[in-house]
């Protein structure tokens, strides 16, 4: 994103030389636009609120953060009854604060490194061994982890139950995203090129990803026969080569869905099958809750996922029971073999009285 954009977007931007010097760093490094608008909201947002109460950033403590901390955490959301969940009832929910910090801390870390400033009022959660306290170094915000929403069978066959009338493009998007476990960016940017239908194999291009990885995965069979049958309609469409799913609504058609469009299409069915909660992540979270079920290895969902570090991907083998169920299982065989060992003993015992 060019920065004049950004700092038509957002004037704010353009009244901070370092600001809008260290988005331009960012974007020079190739980071993803959405990552830069991102970066460019949160910090313009902190920076509308200095000047306000008339703070200089460059000059700000840890105690200027902390009130811009408050007012997120506390206030409305403008979008009133559009918000699915808030966690906390009010403001804005926990993972959107720490969203918004993000660049904060790193715009103070710049200017560290720039020798403007010897400390970053933000800070961050780490561990420091020696510190008092068990060594642990409390962030601005807590951090709450919690597991990813993922619908019942009863809900998801509802979910199912209403998609079965959409149009085959919808049906092989939502058949694709659960098959491949597919981001919602990653599946709105196939290229037909990507497909090997033969293999029944997908091509998820290293630059849609969240983390820059490359890779390649399956999809079933059913999900061929659904792809079968939209390439045939898509042809009537477009024959050319290039983005796999097509608008073709009237003043788009034949350009390539966007993200938006498809975030629409998932919740139009998640309202209509009352799943509120229903999201175009949750096919992803499902199917890797259920390979972590079926006893797949922590190393082989993390490739699968594309997930840069094994950590991300523990959250699924969490939420599908399965370290606590064999914990339980081995535990409950260790009580077992105590209590035969007892009753056996209790046997014994009862013998030797007999004798």
């Amino acid at each position: 994103m060019p920065p004049v954009v950004l700092e038509e977007k957002w004037p704010v931007l353009g009244r901070h030389e370092q600001a809008i010097g260290w988005l331009r760093i960012w974007t020079d490094l190739g980071r993803a636009p959405r990552t830069i608008d991102a970066y460019a909201r949160g910090l313009a947002e902190y920076l509308d609120r200095c000047e306000r109460e008339g703070i200089d950033p460059v000059q700000a403590t840890r105690e200027h953060v902390a009130g811009h901390v408050r007012e997120p955490s506390t206030r409305p959301s403008h979008r009133g009854a559009n918000v699915v969940s808030i966690d906390s009832g009010s403001g804005l929910a926990n993972a959107t604060i720490q969203q918004r910090l993000v660049p904060v801390r790193l715009f103070y870390d710049f200017l560290i490194e720039e020798g403007v400033r010897d400390s970053n009022p933000v800070g961050r959660g780490r561990y420091t061994p020696g510190r008092r306290f068990g060594g642990y170094q409390r962030g601005l915000v807590p951090r709450l982890t919690k597991l990813p929403w993922i619908p019942t069978d009863a809900e998801w066959l509802a979910f199912l139950e209403v998609a079965k009338d959409e149009p085959s493009r919808n049906r092989v998007m939502l058949a694709l995203a659960y098959d491949s476990a597919l981001r919602r960016e990653e599946l709105c940017a196939l290229r037909t090129d990507d497909l090997d239908p033969g293999h029944r194999m997908v091509r998820v291009r290293a630059e849609t990803t969240k983390n820059r990885y490359e890779r390649v995965v399956p999809y079933s069979a059913s999900t061929g026969v659904l792809l079968a049958g939209y390439l045939r309609h898509r042809a009537m469409i477009s024959r050319a080569r290039g983005p796999l799913f097509l608008s073709e609504s009237r003043r788009n058609q034949g350009q390539p869905l966007t993200l938006w469009s498809w975030s629409k299409i998932v919740r139009r069915l998640a309202v209509a099958a009352d799943l509120p909660r229903f999201a175009t992540h949750t096919t992803r979270h499902l199917c890797l809750t259920d390979l972590a079920r079926m006893g797949w290895e922590l190393h082989t969902i993390a490739s699968f996922a594309g997930h840069r570090s094994t950590e991300s991907t523990m959250k699924y083998i969490h939420l599908s029971g399965r370290d606590l169920a064999d914990k339980l299982a081995k535990g409950m065989e260790q009580i077992h073999a105590w209590r035969i060992a007892q009753l056996a003993q209790l046997a014994t015992d009862s013998s030797a009285g007999n004798a």
